[in-house]
């Protein structure tokens, strides 16, 4: 399931990109496949581990275009261990919600971006965030948990300050937010209630389901996704020496 929507954020065989925050790799997965040298970075060393693991998998696979590479390291996004102008593209996707110095992670990953890169950001959006937070404090007051809520204008301003010039925004997942709700409403760990695994099964016929029914959820959710939409993208791009 991917939040990032590649024809908005275009990746050419051979681009070095950061995955920051990889989790468990989602996104570094599908740059790979796209044949771009790519780095999964994050804190968490059993999720490292398995990122790692699944790149073995992929090239013993040949899911990956000859020349491509994947690299997975535990880092710190507030120091992160690259030169300058690095990477050709960077991907931080349902991270900047857990830390409390945003605005020093977006330093960092414009200082390691090359200029006339391009950055994706993803968080979640307010208003489906918001309900979930007042329906189960369970929900984010735990550790490593979501400290903010985000208005859209709000990332879009912090984007622009870091140096970066957004070039476009969406919204992704709507069939997401009533899950997290429902989870919210009877407990988050709570998987066995009934409307939990129900809806959980929509969630995974929208993935591996007929192609009759991907197609009417995939629709489903297109048309949702300006209001219900559970993540907000914003892409930005930094700008060139001259364009400064």
């Amino acid at each position: 399931m991917l939040t990032v929507d590649f024809s908005r954020f275009p990746l050419a065989p051979g681009d070095r990109v950061l995955d920051l925050g990889c989790g468990g790799g989602r996104h570094a997965f599908e740059c790979y496949r796209r044949g771009a040298d790519v780095v999964a970075l994050d804190r968490n060393a059993e999720e490292i581990a398995e990122v790692r693991k699944w790149f073995a998998a992929m090239e013993q696979a040949g899911e990956a275009p000859a020349g491509a590479s994947a690299t997975a390291m535990e880092g710190d996004a507030l120091n992160l261990p690259f030169d300058d102008a690095t990477f050709d593209k960077i991907i931080i996707s349902e991270v900047m919600e857990h830390i409390p110095d945003d605005e020093g992670v977006l330093a960092e990953m414009v200082r390691v971006l090359k200029p006339g890169g391009l950055l994706a950001v993803t968080v979640p959006r307010y208003l489906p965030e918001k309900i979930c937070w007042a329906l189960s404090d369970e929900y984010h007051e735990v550790e490593g948990g979501h400290i903010r809520i985000y208005k859209g204008d709000e990332l879009v301003r912090k984007v622009r300050d870091a140096g970066l010039t957004p070039y476009g925004t969406h919204h992704a997942h709507a069939l997401h937010a009533p899950y997290w709700w429902i989870k919210c409403a009877v407990g988050v760990d709570n998987d066995k209630a009934l409307p939990v695994r129900a809806y959980h099964q929509l969630l995974v016929w929208d993935i591996v389901g007929t192609p009759v029914i991907s197609t009417l959820t995939k629709a489903a959710e297109k048309a949702l996704n300006p209001v219900l939409g559970k993540s907000f993208v914003v892409y930005a791009s930094k700008p060139r020496k001259a364009d400064a």
